[in-house]
């Protein structure tokens, strides 16, 4: 093995994986900024739609719902078809902006609350929280979690049947499950597509935020409806 190494061979293969590593980090560098400035317009977006009343086809839950995945789904085909080049970051950033869009009845709700403002913050510190967590332990662990994907995905699907249907029984009780699995299931898609990036499942920065930022907003969103739910103060 000495004789190989003085003839470049190891030297060659330990370059070859310092260059592999190098490029994951940047992924995963190119990532997180790119999660960061995502936030801008997702903040604008529910601020418009605060501001504005915005509402997608209001007084009709199924019509909306529908609506929504069609625009999503719609962003996801750019998202992919642009997503090696600089057009990709700016139809991303269109898609946070139209998430924020989205998000501005529940904050609107949420700040009708006298501590309204207080359970925001605590919903995005928590958020903060989880994404630091989870991230960091993806980062650190060696354990594989690929085989967790179709797992996840059904869990996700299950959500969706969960509240598509809670949209005609209108129940309390299942809307505070769903919000519950729904944390629990993106926090460990956090998880999930952190490690994607980490061992070089994931190679593109735009895909990667992609995922990572629909994690993140999710376990917002439920965790804010969960502190309206037991914590909205209305003196």
């Amino acid at each position: 093995m000495n004789e190989l190494n003085s003839y470049g061979f190891g030297g060659a293969a330990s370059g070859n994986a310092g260059s592999i590593a190098a490029s994951r980090n940047r992924v995963l560098r190119n990532t997180y900024w790119l999660l960061a400035l995502s936030m801008i317009p997702t903040v604008l977006g529910a601020w418009v739609g605060v501001a504005t009343g915005f509402s997608l086809f209001a007084g009709s839950p199924l019509m909306s719902f529908i609506a929504f995945m069609a625009i999503a789904f719609g962003f996801f085909f750019a998202i992919e078809k642009t997503k090696d080049s600089a057009a990709g970051v700016f139809i991303l950033l269109g898609f946070t902006f139209f998430m924020g869009l989205m998000l501005s009845r529940l904050i609107g709700h949420i700040l009708g609350f006298s501590n309204g403002a207080s359970l925001i913050m605590t919903a995005f510190g928590g958020t903060a929280l989880i994404f630091t967590g989870m991230a960091s332990i993806a980062t650190v662990s060696k354990r594989d979690l690929s085989g967790l994907g179709k797992w996840l995905f059904m869990g996700v699907l299950l959500l969706i049947v969960a509240s598509v249907a809670n949209i005609w029984l209108q129940l309390p009780a299942l809307m505070l499950t769903v919000s519950v699995l729904a944390i629990a299931i993106f926090s460990v898609y956090i998880l999930f597509d952190v490690q994607r990036i980490v061992n070089g499942g994931e190679t593109n920065y735009i895909t990667a935020t992609l995922a990572i930022y629909l994690d993140v907003y999710n376990i917002f969103v439920n965790l804010l409806s969960i502190l309206g739910i037991f914590g909205g103060n209305r003196d």
